[in-house]
């Protein structure tokens, strides 16, 4: 198991969402931003996961999907753990499982 690969590729699939969006943020304000997100955050994760998966798959050998998926289950849980407490939109939930889907596609 390549365990560092799998957080790193997780952490930086975070960072690449945290800093869109920001820049959601930067450029319409937080009512613009937050009414925009709901329908940017599902697919930009599933997009994020994929590469990510895609990255730390290419050096797991034989178990492909399995690092994928765990990208996608470790960048839920980042997620999770940043937001602890808070009431989120069905859409940023929804956005865990494509999470996990966009991790798994990447390592197949």
């Amino acid at each position: 198991m390549k365990w560092g690969r799998v957080l790193l590729g997780a952490f930086l699939a975070e960072v690449v969402l945290i800093i869109l969006a920001a820049a959601f943020y930067l450029a319409y304000g937080e009512a613009g931003a937050t009414a925009k997100l709901v329908y940017v955050v599902p697919p930009a994760c599933l997009l994020a996961m994929i590469a990510a998966g895609y990255w730390v798959a290419r050096k797991a050998g034989d178990r492909q999907i399995l690092h994928g998926t765990l990208v996608g289950v470790a960048g839920a849980l980042m997620y999770v753990a940043l937001t602890w407490g808070k009431i989120l939109p069905m859409a940023y939930v929804v956005s865990h499982f494509l999470k996990i889907i966009g991790g798994a596609f990447g390592g197949w």
